[in-house]
């Protein structure tokens, strides 16, 4: 069986000042501050969700 793929997600930026979905958003991918990781699989609902705060977030495949 085929190994799954993930995505580290890190929070590089403070929604601070963006519109509050953003904010939904980096809440649902589980991140909780500036610097703070998570791993996650690669799926399209991740990435539909880091297209819409891809200036907020860093991410690293594996």
């Amino acid at each position: 069986m085929a190994e799954k793929k993930t995505l580290k997600i890190t929070l590089v930026k403070s929604t601070i000042g963006f519109n509050v979905k953003q904010f939904k958003i980096v809440e649902s991918l589980g991140l909780r501050r500036i610097r703070h990781s998570v791993t996650l699989t690669d799926t399209p609902e991740v990435r539909g969700a880091l297209l819409k705060v891809r200036h907020l977030v860093t991410v690293e495949g594996n």
